[in-house]
């Protein structure tokens, strides 16, 4: 962690989430863990409960995308550009749509009339650029260095509602243009106003457009890499999608709700078992996607942060371990042209004093996707056996195929903005799932999670506690978990968990 204890309690008021729906349990995932280790189908069953419920509650609350859609339709006729931005999760689901945007969502010739942005840009579309969503003025400069004008449109998306980056970025789109940006979130105000000074400031600005898109609890407690992204995701990519008649954009969460809620994931279970299988065997994944490069490498990006798990390895850095799993692109010959395909446009680093080593060119240069990989990722796992899990766009829908397991999930009719959203959440069923065979987590708590930020801090001293209480009857007050966790942040070795360390060190205590 690179804060000391005592500039946490400085400001760890601001932060204390634990009363949002988007950090709370859900009670329809109690049980994950167990569930994934021993009744795959028990798991996949309730994880897609989980995301049928926060659909038909973005279904009542899909009024409000009418006028959003009208907003971009005006914007784009005007001539004026979208920006999209977001922080971890947002902001990968930013740089997402920005590609579907290039890939048809818009007609040919307006690609560039789109703009995303994330914070830590693009670097941190694969590696988390620590503590830069607790900067708002780091959302701000982006903003400004990207030439946001008058007349352009932002579109912020914050899971929680609370997050500084994001709200530091929309307050100043407020002041550099007329065209009211809009700020898109997943906690009710009710909970996030008394929480948060900087929420409530964001939404009592009369300059600012909000739409809350509050779903309630994620599956697994915490991670809005899941039905929270999913929903942002899906209320910007339909209001681009009918622009032009705005209320087809409601008409399209109630499509997209029925395809989930008839989906069949049965077939799910043999893979999930077999990747876990895998990494357990001492084995490692490439992950092979066709024409869905972006959504694949953003579910595999947030396996890291989500699970400690090793980061996709920089190839300039031989020292590096391997990661379990990487993005393979084997019909692009090198870095350069991987990227692009990844992004369709060139990257976008940020060259900053201090921060140029890790979010600049030079180190993006480092990340390669392309054939090239293959030989470096045999050579960095010491020959340890790969497996290719291969993604497919077929004329009907999505192929899938891991080793001897093989599956066609048909699809009729949906678009390729569609087929992704259900790709992602097809893939984030899959990987949390083959996290809790692994252990990765405690009932539906990310006990692995990473305290790289103070909201982050926070769930994790929250875990702490409620383990404790649900283990021995009682808790330690929030201090003393607190100056505990610092402690054992300090001497906590690769992938091991902080949350279960410090409930041992504060066990051990209690005799």
């Amino acid at each position: 962690m690179d804060f000391t204890v005592e500039e946490f309690f400085a400001v760890a008021g601001q932060f204390q989430l634990g009363g949002l729906d988007t950090e709370s349990q859900h009670p329809l995932t109690l049980h994950l863990s167990e569930q994934a280790q021993h009744d795959l189908p028990a798991a996949l069953a309730a994880l897609q409960a989980v995301d049928v419920l926060a659909l038909e509650r973005f279904v009542e609350k899909s009024a409000g995308l009418p006028a959003l859609a009208d907003a971009i339709q005006q914007t784009l006729q005007a001539g004026k550009r979208l920006y999209f931005c977001g922080c971890g999760a947002t902001g990968r689901l930013s740089l997402s749509l920005e590609w579907f945007c290039r890939c048809g969502l818009l007609p040919a010739g307006m690609e560039d009339r789109v703009i995303s942005f994330m914070a830590g840009g693009d670097m941190a579309l694969i590696k988390a650029i620590e503590k830069f969503e607790d900067h708002p003025e780091y959302g701000a400069r982006q903003l400004e260095e990207l030439g946001f004008a008058e007349g352009d449109l932002l579109l912020a998306t914050t899971e929680g509602g609370e997050t500084p980056w994001v709200i530091g970025a929309t307050e100043r789109a407020a002041e550099l243009s007329t065209n009211p940006p809009w700020f898109l979130y997943c906690n009710p105000d009710e909970e996030l106003i008394p929480i948060a000074e900087r929420s409530r400031r964001v939404l009592k600005n009369a300059k600012i457009r909000k739409l809350n898109l509050a779903v309630g609890p994620m599956a697994l407690a915490g991670s809005t890499r899941m039905q929270a992204s999913t929903v942002l995701m899906a209320a910007l990519g339909f209001a681009v999608q009918h622009r032009e008649q705005p209320a087809e954009a409601a008409s399209e969460v109630r499509r997209f709700l029925e395809r989930v809620r008839t989906m069949d994931l049965s077939w799910l279970a043999p893979f999930t078992a077999r990747e876990a299988q895998i990494y357990e065997d001492g084995g490692f994944v490439l992950y092979d996607p066709d024409v869905f490069g972006i959504t694949v490498l953003t579910d595999t990006t947030e396996r890291s942060p989500t699970f400690m798990l090793r980061p996709f390895e920089n190839q300039l850095k031989p020292e590096e371990r391997a990661s379990w799993c990487h993005l393979y692109m084997p019909d692009l010959s090198d870095g350069r042209s991987a990227w692009q395909s990844l992004l369709k446009r060139a990257p976008r680093t940020l060259e900053w004093e201090g921060v140029r080593e890790i979010a600049g060119a030079s180190a993006l240069a480092g990340y390669d996707f392309s054939a090239t990989l293959l030989g470096k990722r045999r050579a960095r796992t010491g020959g340890a056996p790969l497996h290719h899990f291969k993604i497919r766009r077929t004329s009907s829908g999505i192929s899938f195929s891991l080793d001897d397991l093989h599956h066609t999930m048909e699809m009729p009719e949906a678009s390729f903005l569609t087929q992704n959203l259900l790709l992602k959440l097809i893939l984030n069923t899959h990987s949390t799932l083959v996290m809790g065979r692994l252990g990765r987590y405690l009932d539906n708590l990310m006990t692995y999670v990473k305290p790289s930020n103070l909201k982050l801090i926070d769930r994790a001293i929250r875990y702490v506690r409620l383990l404790m209480q649900r283990r021995h009857g009682s808790a330690p007050d929030y201090e003393t978990v607190a100056r505990q966790l610092f402690a054992e942040g300090a001497r906590l070795g690769p992938e091991e968990s902080i949350v279960m360390k410090t409930m041992l060190a504060l066990s051990a205590t209690k005799g």
